[in-house]
């Protein structure tokens, strides 16, 4: 430290000496001293920082979460929610709020826009989902490991509290399947389970090590008639509704008994609000399933046909998909989740099944009317 003031006592020195010779004065950069999870030393720890109930988090969200935009908007207001991509976003996106780009593999960029905006929540949708993962293994290794040990490192540095949303598909063939627990044996077959159950660890890591706020929820398929199949194994379920109303035909790529735990969209974004409001003390655990329903492709079909009795469905099996399906949980026990903050779901699947038929059905007459 006595080196240190003398350093800067001679560059003060220097700034405000004036040249004599008509040069420029002597300019001397001191860079100012933070630290971060890629400079701490052994017995450092990280706190987040807090704000009184009467103010509002400033969330910034990575990635494709223009779904949960909605809902922090009406919660936290305008002001107080950035979405951020590497994408130009819709008209509807960009116009619902404020939106920046933000790549996570630019550590610089993102810590930029934490420190400009006074970021103090992080919700970090960024990864490739499983189909498409397996097809890039090399970019989704980049996007979902590399990036997610920026938004860590800045989170901690920052005292941000985090979240990073898990998956079904952070379970392998040798987990218990039906139901699966919170914590069992965890391995993996798809460099996007791989890839999450990587987060799982690293943020309950940072929470125990440098004290991060994480917090972490599995999400089984999510289905949502605000947008269209994104590469995942469980996107059929949402493919089917978009076909049955077009074509009356649909055509699976899982066999028909391929059991899955699933949601609708609107108890997702709920959890995931509950369980960042949730009260610190009240949390056991980091990571979290979550659960609503479990049902086949017939099922799905079958509950369909109650409204569509027309509707055909084929079967053309995707050895890739089917595979990964088969290694994944068929029921999620969440009870952890419903025990700790209060989680409890809204739709089962007769209430699924009519609000994505209502949702896209006034959707396709309005489009076919323009």
């Amino acid at each position: 430290m006595p080196v240190f003031r003398n350093l800067t006592k001679v560059a003060k020195q220097a700034l405000l000496s004036t040249p004599v010779c008509g040069c420029q004065p002597l300019t001397v950069a001191v860079r100012t001293i933070s630290f971060s999870p890629r400079q701490v030393t052994s017995d450092a720890s990280f706190h987040s920082v807090s704000f009184s109930e009467t103010d509002h988090p400033k969330v910034l969200i990575t990635g494709m979460g223009h779904l949960i935009l909605a809902i922090f908007l009406k919660r936290f207001g305008k002001n107080n929610v950035i979405l951020s991509d590497i994408r130009k976003p819709p008209n509807n996106v960009f116009h619902s709020g404020p939106f920046i780009y933000s790549d996570i593999l630019d550590y610089k960029n993102l810590r930029e826009i934490v420190v400009n905006n006074r970021i103090t929540w992080l919700v970090h949708y960024s990864a490739l989902l499983s189909a498409v993962g397996e097809a890039n293994v090399a970019l989704a290794r980049s996007v979902n490991i590399t990036g997610l040990h920026n938004i860590l490192d800045i989170a901690a540095e920052h005292g941000l509290r985090l979240f990073v949303p898990s998956t079904i598909g952070a379970f392998g063939p040798s987990s218990p399947r039906n139901p699966t627990p919170d914590v069992c044996v965890q391995r993996p077959r798809t460099i996007y389970g791989v890839s999450k159950v990587h987060a799982e660890l690293m943020g309950e890591y940072y929470h125990h090590r440098y004290g991060l706020d994480f917090r972490c929820l599995r999400y089984p398929g999510i289905i949502s008639a605000d947008s269209m199949p994104g590469g995942g194994t469980t996107d059929y379920a949402v493919q089917i509704f978009h076909d049955a109303i077009k074509t009356g035909k649909f055509e699976c790529n899982l066999r028909p008994d391929s059991r899955l735990p699933m949601m609708y969209i609107d108890d997702c974004l709920r959890a995931t609000l509950e369980v960042l409001e949730a009260p610190a003390d009240t949390l056991s655990m980091r990571t979290y399933n979550i659960n609503a329903m479990s049902f086949t492709p017939e099922e799905l079909a079958q509950e369909l046909r109650k409204q569509m009795p027309e509707l055909e469905v084929t079967y053309n099996i995707d050895p890739v998909r089917q595979a990964i399906a088969d290694s994944w949980p068929m029921d999620f026990d969440d009870s952890n989740a419903r025990n700790d903050w209060g989680w409890k779901h809204d739709y089962d699947l007769p209430e699924l099944v009519q609000t994505m038929l209502n949702y896209l059905g006034v959707e396709t007459c309005m489009a076919r009317a323009n």
